[in-house]
């Protein structure tokens, strides 16, 4: 299976101008015969928790539409990031096409503690299945709970996919954890972040990727878009990037 790590710069609050950047992203996955991208955390909007309420959506909302198009005509699934709404409740989601099935949702059960003045947690666990293989989805501050990498593996999941935002201050924690997760697990773990400025973050880049025995298999570098591609059959790798 061939999973992409996407890494890219967000438009403060611009949905539709971050919707064209994200096909852009998928088309260039796509020729590589990518079979599921992750996006960073809050990809459609950038990581603006003061705008989220204005930007938020249902996460079926038809804006969204060109990805279910996107997933079906290349047999790709895709998850994008997006505050949504629900119940007079925002959470922090990423939304999940995959192609021929109902999109679905995955909302933040850990909250960073900045973000409990905005979001709600969300409730359940995510756990895709691509080919037989099961994938668990994390965001950010869901790798700083150890029961979420747990489940992931009590539920039989063999990759862990994590949607973060990460300054160049705490990447480097977040590295570690994620190896470790690797290594316990036995996991292949993908992180797609953003790169240039985020909810006044410099965002580190370095999406990654790891074998599961924790090492690093590779990485993209801290300033440029591109994707970063797995084929877990092999740990192969390979790094496109995009100007």
């Amino acid at each position: 299976m061939k999973i992409a790590a996407a890494q890219i710069k967000p438009i403060k609050g611009d949905i539709l101008k971050n919707i064209e950047n994200h096909k852009i992203v998928i088309k260039a996955a796509a020729t590589k015969n990518v079979d599921l991208i992750i996006f960073p955390e809050l990809s459609i909007t950038g990581y603006e928790p003061e705008l989220a309420e204005q930007l938020s959506i249902d996460y079926e909302d038809q804006i969204l539409d060109v990805f279910q198009k996107i997933a079906d005509d290349n047999n790709m699934s895709i998850t994008v990031g997006m505050p949504t709404k629900s119940d007079d409740q925002l959470f922090i989601s990423s939304i999940i096409f995959e192609p021929g099935e109902k999109r679905k949702v995955y909302s933040k059960r850990n909250l960073f503690p900045t973000e409990i003045t905005f979001f709600s947690k969300g409730e359940s666990f995510c756990q895709l299945e691509l080919s037989q293989t099961k994938i668990s989805l994390a965001i950010c501050y869901d790798l700083s709970d150890p029961t979420h990498s747990q489940e992931a593996y009590q539920t039989g999941s063999t990759i862990y996919a994590a949607s973060v935002l990460n300054s160049v201050n705490g990447i480097d924690e977040d590295i570690i954890k994620l190896s470790t997760i690797a290594e316990k697990y036995h996991l292949h773990v993908i992180m797609a972040n953003f790169v240039g400025e985020s909810g006044g973050y410099e965002c580190a880049g370095k999406s990654s990727v790891w074998s599961t025995t924790g090492n690093l298999l590779g990485q993209l570098n801290d300033e440029d878009e591109g994707i970063l591609i797995v084929d877990t059959d092999n740990d192969q790798i390979e790094k496109i990037y995009i100007n």
